[in-house]
């Protein structure tokens, strides 16, 4: 075994220069898609919500596409760069990019709350807007770090973003034509949704505060029949 030559798993292997604060933060930045990963399969899990469902199968048709898109376009990464693979378009800017556009459309025009209520008020649309800033001022970051690297060129980078734009647009349209004309709520009525509980709630509520309302609903009620029974 001491003669085999090793390999390094490119998942999370990130060249950066050791002797620069910025090269360093890039390299973690470098990370950002696999942790969105997580983030992704921990909320399907956990929320069981068809909206989130939906929008990962969007980002992994975006990953399909810079797949092929690498494969036909054959284009080179900087000679700076050690790493193997094509570079054209930029795979780490496809993906913040569709995320990022694809979390602003959701706040902005799926999402619909619910009217305040005493104990709850849903976020402003002006709190919306600057959340949706905030994801595409990361996005970009991230973007911006590929070039740092010395992973892909400007141009490639800017390829990947606009086609990370244009993939989540068209997927937020098909999945809005899906919802309109009955077919979403046909899937969530099959077996397979409802055996894993599959639901369609986050559009219209914020699950945090109607977990908790139920929470308070639940110690209301519990209170009163402890003093129904101390009387």
């Amino acid at each position: 075994m001491a003669n085999v030559p090793l390999a390094s798993l490119s998942l999370t292997h990130v060249h950066y220069d050791p002797n620069d604060p910025i090269s360093y933060f890039c390299a973690w930045l470098a990370l950002v898609p696999q942790g969105l990963c997580v983030v992704y399969a921990t909320l399907i899990w956990s929320t069981r919500e068809i909206e989130i469902l939906l929008m990962f199968g969007g980002q992994l048709a975006c990953e399909a596409l810079n797949f092929a898109l690498k494969r036909i376009l054959k284009e080179e990464r900087p000679k700076q760069m050690h790493g193997k693979g094509y570079g054209m378009p930029s795979s780490h800017a496809q993906f913040v990019s569709f995320f990022s556009i694809s979390s602003m459309l959701f706040m902005l025009f799926r999402h619909v709350p619910k009217k305040p209520t005493p104990s709850h008020t849903p976020l402003s649309m002006a709190a919306r807007i600057l959340l949706s800033g905030l994801a595409l001022a990361s996005a970009g970051l991230v973007a911006w770090s590929r070039t740092y690297l010395n992973y892909h060129t400007q141009k490639q980078v800017f390829v990947g973003i606009w086609a990370g734009a244009a993939s989540a647009i068209l997927w937020f349209i098909f999945t809005t034509i899906v919802r309109q004309i009955g077919l979403l709520f046909w899937v969530l009525d099959q077996p397979i949704a409802r055996l894993f509980r599959m639901r369609d709630l986050v559009v219209e509520e914020d699950l945090c505060q109607s977990g908790w309302e139920k929470w308070e609903a639940k110690k209301a009620t519990a209170s009163e029949a402890v003093g129904k029974k101390t009387r």
